[in-house]
């Protein structure tokens, strides 16, 4: 049996015990002092930035709707950099934080379908799907290679 002062509320986890209705104060911890003071290495699977072009593909559909729907979707998915669009096709590319190239291929998947209802996007299926990490990314640039850097921002016309 745990006595309890009157006025303070129990943890049954067994944490501290506080008075009913006061704040939890969160404190501060630097990353130094959680993984090298206990001489443990930082973890590996820290999120990086995957660079992703997702191509979508179905029957025509008239020009205003779909830039809509795509501006829509860049309203919604806020990292999106380009779209362009023709009636029956368009390629969407943005930058992914994701833990690995499977998980950020996996939310690239779900994107089209997911936002299609709430955007008022075509009924159009993905058809290609290539994702790239930052630093291929930028070598491609470099070199010559690969499509030009997703400028201008925004959804324009093939």
């Amino acid at each position: 049996m745990r006595r309890v002062r009157p006025g303070t509320a129990v943890s049954r986890g067994g944490g501290t015990s506080r008075t009913v209705g006061e704040e939890r104060t969160l404190t501060s911890v630097s990353s130094s002092d959680t993984y090298e003071s206990e001489g443990v290495e930082e973890p590996r699977d820290l999120p990086r930035l995957w660079h992703v072009t997702l191509s979508v593909s179905g029957p025509e559909t008239p020009l205003k709707e779909l830039r809509r729907g795509l501006q829509q979707l860049a309203h919604d998915h806020p990292f999106l950099l380009t779209s362009r669009y023709a009636s029956d096709h368009a390629e969407i590319r943005y930058w992914e934080e994701a833990r690995d190239l499977h998980d950020a291929a996996a939310v690239a998947l779900r994107l089209w379908g997911e936002h299609r209802r709430t955007a008022g996007l075509p009924p159009w299926e993905i058809v290609g799907l290539e994702v790239i990490d930052r630093q291929t990314y930028h070598q491609r640039i470099a070199e010559g290679y690969g499509p030009p850097p997703a400028t201008p921002v925004g959804v324009h016309p093939f």
